[in-house]
């Protein structure tokens, strides 16, 4: 007897793993609340189980109310402590079941960690957010008007258990409530409506209630986001989102007033601006659409965060929609970790948008660096991994690997981090400066060689005689720069000799200038005939040059004798300066003339 006892216990523990309801567990009482304050419906039951049965109870069965059906975004768990605590301790973990003798629902189960004991009972928190579920009515209104809306709810704790005693208050965001449906007892205070205590519910029971009030909160959802995370291994995570949100309250009924908005401040229910939480480290924020660059944005940087606030182009009221594209910078060392080439990438599958947020599709992309390998996913919720694929940019020769990710109907609750594991060589990272010199490398030895080699079939003898000749004409006006330097030492020696009158270091100095001046006529005599024989022209121009230097030559040959004169006493010092100003004039012509013939060569 003991046996077939203990074969039935553990067949129904069976039984109950597999998804069947377990009859022992019974809630004693449930406090439910039900936050309509938003767009969004919140409901936080705190429940407390009791275990009448005769062996222990791993797990709870949820029963999402059928209202609600389709609008789901968040459900979850946690232990209720006296103390509160750690959510992250305390918390439970949730997942979907399918419960075959009650196919037309839809359960979600509860794991108790340890066990729910038989005779005990245990008090935990459900959580639970659902998008979509309020209804504006009337569903246009005009720019003036206040939105209204409805919620249809259970005026009962859905559950496939039975309820000893229970209560549900709806949260409003104002006292104004055009109508309630009314299930004894009920009570109405403020801005809450109260249902309840009931007693002694029987499982799966509903009683329809209704509540038709005023709600002009932000109705903002995000129809889809595409973030695209690309990491790089030089110290920097560039993040970018595209956005498409739209409003979906109670549709504008006729015209859009600009005028009318900002003198009488209406349009209570359109959203002018929401504000966007940023990691505290992001630099770099831009904020744009298909126009370009929105300014009407402010930038905030916080404690913790950066507080970037989006003012669109125009007011959103309910129909309407707006895409836009934020990004922005952050230092890879705050998310990116490794231990030799093993890397964890820790970020945010969604990230805040605005306040009570409802995210309809997500998107990311995962960029990782070239090279990157053993790739290993994990997230804190399920997620649509799609196949990986190849992104190329600059430089890149195999592509860097891109995780598709998609999670549809997300909220706040969701903002969690996930982790990408994979191995990357540190050798990689110089990859694409090693391209980048031998590109130059192999481009700049390209160049010297089409330059040095001649690709022509026949030589062209007159190119060659001109760049010969203009070769030999460049020398020669440098030799004709050093000559002409050359005269001014000459007037520095006689200045000298005026004054100290010493013929002696006179003489010496002027032995070094004319060895000088010899040297520099041999020189450019000799080039001369050189350029005979390629081009006559040239050389009577290289002739001239030396008449007209013969010509200065003598003026200050001249000078020279007019100085020793003065100096003797033999000329008065007027008539000198007479005669050595019309010299000098002279010379400064000639050597104008020189200049002349130099500028055509």
């Amino acid at each position: 007897m003991t046996a077939i006892a203990f074969l039935l216990v553990v067949l129904g523990s069976l039984a109950i793993a597999s998804g069947q309801i377990n009859p022992s567990l019974v809630n004693e009482k449930v406090e439910r609340t039900i936050d309509l304050q938003s767009h969004l419906v919140k409901i936080s039951s705190t429940i407390t189980v009791k275990n009448t049965g005769s062996s222990a109870a791993d797990s709870y069965h949820v029963a999402l109310d059928p209202l609600f059906k389709g609008k789901l975004g968040f459900i979850g768990a946690k232990t209720k402590t006296e103390k509160g605590g750690d959510d992250e301790k305390n918390r439970l973990e949730v997942e979907q079941i399918s419960v075959p003798s009650h196919k037309d629902y839809q359960f979600y189960r509860v794991k108790f960690s340890p066990a729910l004991a038989a005779g005990a009972s245990k008090t935990f928190i459900l959580t639970s957010v659902y998008g979509h579920a309020l209804t504006p009515h009337p569903a246009q209104i005009s720019q003036k008007e206040k939105q209204l809306v409805i919620f249809d709810g259970n005026a009962y704790f859905f559950s496939p258990y039975k309820t000893t005693t229970q209560q549900t208050t709806l949260s409003l965001p104002s006292g104004k409530v055009e109508s309630h449906t009314k299930v004894n007892p009920t009570n109405k205070k403020d801005k809450e409506i109260v249902y309840g205590e009931y007693s002694n519910v029987d499982a799966f029971k509903q009683e329809a209630i209704r509540a038709h009030y005023e709600n002009n909160s932000p109705f903002l959802a995000v129809s889809s986001i595409l973030r695209h995370v690309e990491v790089s291994h030089w110290g920097n995570i560039a993040i970018e989102e595209t956005i498409d949100i739209y409003h979906h309250g109670a549709k504008l009924k006729g015209p859009f007033s600009r005028y009318d908005y900002q003198r009488a401040q209406d349009g209570y229910s359109s959203v002018k601006s929401f504000k966007t939480m940023l990691p505290a480290a992001a630099r770099d924020v831009y904020y744009r659409d298909e126009i370009g660059n929105i300014s009407t944005s402010n930038l905030l940087e916080l404690e913790d965060q950066v507080e970037l606030e989006l003012r669109p182009r125009f007011p959103l009221f309910g129909g309407w929609k707006s895409h836009y594209t934020i990004g922005y910078n952050i230092p890879s060392y705050e998310y990116l970790y490794n231990k030799g080439n093993q890397y964890v990438l820790r970020m945010r599958l969604v990230d805040h948008i605005y306040d009570d947020q409802w995210v309809e599709q997500a998107m990311m992309y995962i960029i990782l660096p070239e090279g990157a390998s053993n790739i290993e996913l994990s997230t804190p919720y399920p997620v649509q991994r799609s196949a990986d694929q190849l992104h190329y940019t600059y430089l890149d020769t195999t592509g860097k690997p891109k995780l598709v990710l998609n999670v549809r109907d997300t909220v706040e609750q969701h903002i969690q981090e996930l982790e990408v594991r994979y191995t990357f060589q540190r050798y990689a990272l110089v990859r694409k400066p090693m391209i980048l010199v031998a590109a130059f490398y192999l481009l700049f030895t390209f160049v010297i060689i089409v330059v040095r080699l001649d690709f022509t079939i026949q030589k062209d003898v007159a190119k060659e005689s001109r760049m010969r000749v203009q070769s030999v004409l460049e020398e020669v006006q440098s030799l004709q720069d050093r000559r002409t330097a050359l005269y001014q030492s000459y007037e520095d020696e006689i200045n000298r000799y005026k004054q100290n009158k010493d013929q002696k270091i006179f003489l010496q100095k002027r032995k070094t200038i004319d060895d000088g001046y010899k040297d520099l006529d041999t020189k450019i005599v000799t080039l001369m005939s050189h350029v005979k024989a390629e081009s006559v022209d040239d050389a009577d121009r290289i002739q001239e040059i030396n008449r007209t230097d013969q010509e200065i030559r003598n003026s200050l040959q001249g000078s020279i004798g007019l100085a020793e004169k003065l100096v003797a006493g033999k000329v008065n010092k007027q008539a000198y300066m007479d005669q050595e100003t019309a010299a000098a004039a002279k010379r400064k012509e000639w050597i104008g003339k020189i200049d002349g013939i130099l500028a055509t060569f």
